[in-house]
């Protein structure tokens, strides 16, 4: 029989595609979501129970009723501008309402959770590549909610043995290979979709944010990790934690960067249409280069990116954007 997981926010651009590969992977997802930013359509590889992460009642009946083995935690706020404008309600929701979840998890008997945490968690970077182990001095109250739930976490554990896998992303991004699931926030503020929106003249003209970094065309670099790979990674730790494996904390991403204009150029190589975009002044608090060190995640999983290439991120977001099927 498959083992059951318990999938927090299943609704969403992550965790439907995490849903997708669990259910082909031989495990059975069960859907935990508020609809409050998820989407009912996402929902296809498993059940859907509608009730919100702190209402005991539907965790521990949904432990209970599909005899869940373990769980993944996606239910969070995760807009790094609205989090400055209003930090209680990233406080609210990902530490709170997180922490109140975990709770309800121990309290059914499940003792495996995967947490979806963010590279935000680090701040601005000291090194080029950022390693697990690099300072955690988050700059918005985003990155610090998720750093604090993971604080929660590791004491959680010492008092309850709950076993977890925090994963430390990067830029999530692509759609599904399929064209089932894909981005769609009500408020879109990642670049790649915002490139293909304005390609596809249904977003705005694309403001670069600062074009005098210290980069190969003086605009910044990130790590682009395609969500399929991010889901399969999610698959891999729920198995690590069923096969015993002690809690720890992964980054997920390539280990390589592109710059801006690098996205820009390739979205127009590949679709034929022109990305219209401005130079704009840096933001605030954007660091020049954002890569991860993911050595551990290699080392520890039988895991490694394969669909991350700028190409394939690029196809797959374009193509969804044009169909946006919900």
């Amino acid at each position: 029989m498959a083992h059951s997981i318990l999938v927090a926010g299943g609704a969403g651009y992550i965790g439907s595609q995490t849903c997708k590969i669990l259910a082909q992977s031989g495990f059975q997802p069960v859907t935990i979501d508020n609809l409050s930013t998820g989407h009912r359509e996402a929902v296809k590889w498993g059940p859907l129970i509608e009730a919100d992460i702190r209402d005991g009642e539907a965790v521990r009946k949904a432990i209970v009723d599909y005899d869940i083995k373990a769980a993944i935690h996606f239910a969070a706020f995760s807009l790094v501008g609205e989090s400055t404008k209003d930090p209680a309600k990233y406080y609210d929701n990902n530490v709170a309402a997180a922490t109140a979840f975990a709770s309800h998890l121990i309290e059914g008997g499940v003792k495996a959770l995967v947490f979806s945490s963010t590279a935000a968690a680090y701040g601005v970077p000291l090194t080029r590549l950022i390693a697990e182990d690099h300072p955690k001095k988050p700059i918005n109250p985003y990155g610090d909610s998720k750093l604090a739930f993971e604080t929660a976490l590791h004491w959680l554990s010492q008092a309850h043995d709950l076993r977890y896998v925090v994963l430390r992303y990067f830029n999530a991004a692509g759609a599904d290979l399929e064209g089932e699931v894909g981005e769609s926030h009500k408020c879109e503020t990642h670049l790649i979709p915002l490139i293909c929106q304005a390609a596809l003249g249904t977003g705005k003209a694309l403001t670069v944010f600062g074009n005098d970094y210290d980069t190969k065309d003086g605009t910044a670099i990130r790590d682009y990790i395609h969500v399929v790979d991010l889901a399969h990674a999610h698959v891999e730790a729920i198995r690590y934690l069923l096969n015993g494996g002690k809690s720890d904390a992964f980054n997920v991403g390539t280990g390589e960067g592109l710059t801006v204009l690098e996205v820009i150029k390739a979205t127009e190589t590949l679709t034929g249409m022109t990305v219209p975009h401005s130079i704009g002044p840096r933001r605030e608090g954007d660091p020049e280069i954002l890569v991860a060190d993911v050595s551990k995640i290699r080392s520890t999983f039988d895991w490694t990116p394969r669909y991350s290439d700028a190409e394939t991120i690029i196809r797959t977001a374009a193509q969804w954007q044009k169909t946006r099927p919900y």
